[in-house]
């Protein structure tokens, strides 16, 4: 006799779980549309990317259905399932780098970076473990709140009503009718269950005709039941959101894609609330559309405070942009009062309008006023900075390789690090002359990266003698004691080439 995780207490006749497990019909209902709508519904109720019907077999765990996992087995060593099907109700694993149990396990420290576990156990009628319903994120979780587990069990309870059904021909009407009342208990437990979620619940058939709302639409709409049915939702949306909504909601129901929009909704106050909604399409066996369920989400108090914090945001980079103009307006009264400052005045200057556009890039911003390139990127940040330097929209400057995120406490010393690079190359080296160039590689290693500034086609370049000038010494000060780096210059010919080896932790905080 082979015995399950003896944690639990108890020995299970791996003999008697083969025989329980090889009495239904799997390939019947291996990746099949019922089982596909129960994991479904389970990632949307509990808010996880992945939701999955798990058998633990003798040597294996296999994917009767997955939503947001390609895999369809694993070995069964790596199971979680095989603890949770041992469980008298829900085990919850809220972050497995922290259970010695999952520590180790492969799925904790592989690609899958498993963190959040919560399994409803899966019980023949004869009290025989075959599994677990199960829903993971790559995220520690707290756990479950109570209306999550009900509907887990609910839902595992649907479960293993498929398998019922999947009985052989011998029991099929005594099958067919055990099943038609769990269908109904199913359907008033689904009802009840979609009654008490916080979020407005709704439900459409294939063409996108509304057929269900639960209460929780009526209560925030105060709209009478079957008053919006059909098409007499977009009644309810704000006019200005009307026209968007529709024509999102028309290229999902053409396409089949998720949907997803944030709109405003008439409150029953007369008011007008923003709100998330959601949808995903439920399919059948030939992956046709056989029904569209869908959630409202209230964000109103959430829109009102990211647009008090870019207010926020706004005039705080309204405050800086002006200090930074208040600096070079002293630096420009001390050049006029004496004439032998103004180069170096000059140059000041350009550094601090380096700053700003570093500043101004990674600072937190509205969807209107964010920059094109996406905020956390070294190719965007360099990008804006070498804007200036640009010929007849032709960038005599390239940036290529691999892309790094940044945060702004890197941003400062990398834009003056670069600024100083391209205002040097500017007066003696490629980007003085109409055919010189120069190409910023980035290479990426496990712990340091590579950048490369490399130029071609100016006039040639000898190495330099002497001291350091106040250039050099700001291109040491950022690369070496602000990021931690170190340099390396190569006077070629050519143009210079000097490569700065900088530590990936010192681009991000994180």
């Amino acid at each position: 006799m082979s015995c399950a995780t003896p944690a639990a207490g108890w020995c299970v006749d791996e003999a008697t779980r083969r025989a329980a497990i090889e009495a239904y019909d799997l390939d019947s209902l291996r990746d099949g549309a019922a089982l596909r709508q129960i994991t479904d519904f389970a990632a949307a109720l509990c808010g996880t990317p992945v939701a999955l019907v798990s058998l633990v077999e003798e040597h294996e765990q296999v994917f009767l259905a997955r939503t947001g996992l390609t895999l369809t087995e694993t070995p069964r060593e790596m199971s979680f399932c095989q603890h949770a099907m041992l469980q008298p109700d829900i085990m919850v694993v809220p972050d497995a780098t922290q259970d010695p149990r999952f520590i180790d396990n492969a799925l904790v420290t592989g690609d899958l970076h498993l963190r959040f576990y919560a399994g409803a156990p899966l019980v023949s009628d004869d009290g025989v473990p075959l599994g677990s319903l199960c829903v993971i994120d790559t995220i520690p979780r707290r756990g479950l709140t109570a209306l999550q587990r009900q509907g887990l069990r609910v839902l595992a309870d649907n479960v293993m009503a498929r398998l019922r059904d999947s009985r052989d021909a011998a029991a099929w009407r005594a099958t067919e009718r055990a099943t038609r009342r769990q269908l109904t208990d199913s359907e008033d437990r689904f009802r009840t269950l979609a009654d008490t979620m916080p979020q407005m619940v709704w439900s459409t058939l294939p063409d996108g005709y509304h057929d269900y709302y639960n209460a929780r639409w009526y209560e925030f709409t105060g709209t009478p039941p079957g008053s919006t049915d059909g098409e007499g939702w977009n009644d309810v949306f704000h006019p200005d959101d009307q026209a968007r909504a529709w024509a999102v909601w028309r290229q999902s129901l053409a396409s089949g894609d998720p949907y997803q929009i944030e709109y405003r909704l008439r409150h029953f106050d007369g008011t007008y609330r923003w709100v998330l909604g959601r949808a995903l399409p439920i399919r059948d066996a030939a992956g046709q559309v056989t029904r569209w369920f869908g959630t409202c989400t209230d964000i109103h108090e959430q829109k009102l405070a990211l647009h008090e914090r870019e207010l926020i945001s706004q005039e705080l980079s309204h405050r800086i942009k002006n200090i930074f103009a208040v600096i070079s307006g002293l630096i420009s009264f001390a050049a006029r009062s004496k004439p032998g400052f103004a180069p170096i005045a000059a140059d000041l200057r350009e550094r601090i309008t380096a700053l700003g556009r570093a500043h101004d890039f990674v600072r937190p911003h509205s969807p209107q006023s964010r920059p094109n390139a996406q905020q956390d990127s070294l190719h965007g940040l360099l990008g804006e900075l070498f804007e200036p330097y640009r010929r007849d929209d032709a960038p005599p400057i390239r940036i290529t390789g691999d892309e790094i995120a940044i945060d702004d406490r890197s941003a400062t010393p990398l834009a003056l690090l670069f600024h100083e690079l391209a205002t040097n190359a500017t007066k003696y080296g490629a980007l003085g002359t109409d055919a010189g160039t120069v190409e910023v590689s980035i290479r990426r290693g496990a712990d340091t990266a590579e950048l490369c500034w490399t130029e071609r086609g100016g006039p040639e370049v000898t190495p330099p003698t002497g001291a350091d000038g106040f250039g050099s010494q700001l291109i040491e000060l950022s690369a070496v004691r602000q990021l931690g780096g170190s340099i390396r210059r190569d006077w070629q010919p050519e143009g210079l080439v000097m490569t700065v080896t900088v530590p990936l932790a010192a681009f991000r905080r994180d």
